[in-house]
């Protein structure tokens, strides 16, 4: 980091408000918060919250993402950690080691534009994950190759699968022997699986955001309409399922085929995000 560029940061974090807002942002995380619960939370109104996050975003300290028709606000760290190293790196004239290890105070983080690196651990959410997620799941893991390992998982998760959708995953020639409605929290076990992307498949889960897993995970949110709005056994719950799979196919068939090893993180998050934009489409047998 150049002087120029951090007395930018440090002009766009002289108002007591802004400081408010990047600590907030700072406490949620890498999933980040909406402008709606950033608002809330600060009690400041839209019109002045876009000002404060303008200023913020220009100067590299924040960054939104798209999922689904909402833009996600997250706190850049390592724009923060180049900041620190900038003020420590001539500390006590040459002599770190008596600054009292202020750069242990950051943990390591993976590059914002560093690549992507297989394979790649990916999970569905949605809040009962009977349906949409377990399409997902069983889908990915067909198209993915060596390349992909699909999870999938609920806020609230359902007693068992839909009926409907374990004979639908199984006349496409889909295992069904593993398919099961689970909690989210049996991936954030010390021993589960670190997840490299998550994303969501309805709009909202239970009212939760969505569950941090970690710096590492890219997050998106495809929002799609349950079949649970449709009576069981029911024509329309039928002809539902049959255009959830077919977009599930479409969008992840796009999804595999990604450069991913040659994408930056930034890029990566905004070319799954942009799938989100993806329209149903007529169901056809794969």
């Amino acid at each position: 980091m150049k002087s120029n560029d951090a007395a930018a940061v440090f002009a766009a974090l002289g108002q007591e408000s802004r400081l408010d807002l990047l600590r907030i942002l700072l406490e949620a995380g890498p999933t980040g918060l909406s402008a709606g619960a950033v608002g809330t939370a600060l009690g400041i109104v839209p019109s002045t919250l876009s000002f404060h996050l303008r200023a913020l975003e220009q100067v590299g300290l924040v960054r939104p993402t798209r999922q689904g028709r909402s833009l996600i606000y997250a706190a850049q760290i390592e724009r923060l950690r180049h900041l620190v190293t900038f003020l420590s790196r001539d500390c006590c004239g040459g002599r770190p080691e008596l600054c009292g290890d202020l750069m242990q105070a950051w943990p390591a983080s993976p590059p914002e534009n560093g690549p992507m690196t297989p394979a790649y651990n990916v999970l569905f959410l949605c809040t009962r994950n009977s349906a949409r997620s377990l399409m997902a799941e069983a889908i990915l893991n067909k198209l993915g190759g060596e390349r992909f390992r699909a999870y999938s998982a609920g806020s609230d998760p359902a007693p068992q699968p839909m009926p409907e959708v374990l004979e639908k995953l199984e006349s496409l020639g889909h295992d069904i022997s593993g398919v099961r409605s689970k909690s989210y929290l049996e991936f954030q076990k010390p021993d589960a699986p670190r997840m490299d992307f998550v994303i969501t498949l309805c709009d909202e889960l239970q009212g939760q955001n969505c569950p941090d897993f970690g710096g590492h995970a890219i997050t998106a949110s495809w929002p799609l309409p349950g079949p649970g709005q449709f009576a069981s056994g029911s024509h329309e719950r039928t002809l539902m399922l049959n255009e959830l799979y077919a977009s599930l196919y479409r969008r992840l068939g796009i999804f595999t085929s990604l450069k991913m090893e040659a994408l930056d993180r930034m890029s990566l998050r905004h070319r799954v995000g942009d799938l989100s934009e993806a329209p149903l489409t007529v169901a056809k047998e794969h």
